[in-house]
């Protein structure tokens, strides 16, 4: 009867939602998977530390992490960090991660671990956000045999499973240098700002090692065994083979963010920017159907055209001697000319733009450098905040290790404000 009270006097206070997820049944629908493979989850979350940037090392911001874990093993297929705000891109490049294998992913990254999970899902759990339900990630599912499942809204103890990875997750990060910690009565007086010290880099690997070398090879008191061993024993007892794209790429391209254009006399022309390549001469003005267009957001220095084979082909700017520059970028060059009251915009005057915010981001970057060998603190201070920078990562957490990031600072000048990955 008490319980009773107290689900009517929270409903009544707070609200049926937190009446629910106070009170409310804890499980997975009807879904009970028992193979890996049967249901993956995906979400996203705010990481609870700040990072630095890879230049001058100082604070940034709190990255975002996107997860994918599958249900019955509780292997964590394949995650993505970022900066930018959860999108249809997040989508894509934690899916890939989580479904093609990770041998070539770890090579770059210089680590050395068995991390097994891999394949394609039969089916996908997700919440109701947008670019969970994007034409993207529809069209990509819809490709490869993959079902789409929506938490009830309002209901996120139906995603139990990848909620309680999250906060396993965090749990770890409240260790690292630069955690903001879950709440603010946890942070207290402590100023995460003061002892950040993680690139996004050096967090994406710290992470990679904290899951598939600790994470999979701890016994979760659900399962009573190992993610691991439990991923390993279930694909036995699977009917058949995990599924595997043929071709990397092409499984990453279909699920980037789609347009829909008219192919002209001229080419393509998307975000204030002309494409063309030859291929496209057939049907260049002959043509009165909007075509799909992929691209994507970190590169817009060529866009993918599909065509009726299902062929993507990589169609690049008109100009070729315009340079890459990201969606983020973009956007904030076509805010300030029209600040400036610039109501035609073509593509040189957006370009210079850009390089315009480039130049400034890198004269600021400068008069910080020299600010602060200004103010530069007493030797012995000196030597401890070059300490908290020089970091490398173990699979038992953080250690100290000699500055092996010298020798880049020159190839490092180069970097744009915003990410422009000349390959996805």
């Amino acid at each position: 009867m008490r319980e009773l009270d107290q689900d009517h006097l929270v409903r009544r206070r707070f609200g049926a939602a937190a009446a629910r997820q106070r009170f409310g049944p804890v499980g997975f629908s009807s879904l009970q998977p028992t193979l890996p493979l049967e249901v993956v989850q995906i979400d996203h979350t705010l990481v609870d530390v700040v990072v630095v940037d890879e230049l001058e090392r100082l604070p940034l911001r709190r990255p975002w992490l996107t997860l994918a874990i599958d249900v019955a093993s509780r292997m964590v297929n394949g995650f993505y960090v970022s900066l930018e705000r959860p999108s249809i891109l997040s989508v894509a490049l934690a899916l890939s991660h989580a479904v093609l294998p990770k041998d070539l992913w770890l090579s770059d990254r210089e680590l050395d671990l068995d991390w097994l999970g891999c394949g394609l899902p039969e089916s996908l759990h997700l919440d109701n956000a947008r670019e969970f339900k994007s034409e993207a990630l529809e069209r990509g599912t819809r490709e490869y045999g993959i079902k789409l499942i929506y938490r009830p809204p309002g209901r996120p103890h139906f995603g139990g499973h990848i909620e309680r990875l999250i906060g396993t997750v965090m749990g770890a990060v409240h260790l690292l240098p630069g955690t903001t910690f879950a709440s603010v009565t946890k942070k207290g007086s402590y100023r995460p700002e003061k002892t950040a010290s993680l690139t996004l880099l050096e967090l994406e690997r710290w992470l990679a090692l904290q899951i598939a070398g600790v994470y999979h090879h701890t016994v979760h008191s659900a399962l009573r065994q190992t993610p691991a061993a439990a991923w390993q024993r279930g694909l036995t007892q699977r009917p058949r083979p995990a599924r595997q794209p043929q071709d990397r790429e092409h499984f990453f391209l279909d699920f980037l963010p789609v347009e829909r254009r008219q192919i002209r006399r001229d080419g393509i022309r998307l975000f204030h920017l002309h494409y063309w390549h030859n291929v496209l001469s057939p049907r260049a003005g002959r043509s009165k159907t909007r075509e799909l267009i992929k691209y994507d957001p970190r590169n817009l220095s060529r866009v993918y055209w599909q065509d009726q084979q299902g062929n993507y082909w990589p169609i690049p700017y008109r100009n070729l001697a315009l340079p890459p520059i990201s969606l983020w970028e973009h956007d904030e060059a076509l805010r300030r000319l029209k600040a400036e009251s610039q109501r035609e915009v073509d593509e040189d005057k957006l370009v210079a733009m850009v390089l315009q915010q480039r130049r400034l981001v890198e004269e600021a970057r400068s008069k910080t450098a020299r600010r602060r060998r200004g103010r530069q603190p007493p030797d012995d201070q000196c030597d401890l905040e070059a300490d908290a920078g020089r970091l490398r990562i173990t699979q038992s957490g953080v250690t100290d290790q000699p500055n092996e990031q010298e020798a880049e600072i020159e190839e490092l000048k180069e970097v744009a404000p915003f990410p422009v990955d000349i390959d996805p």
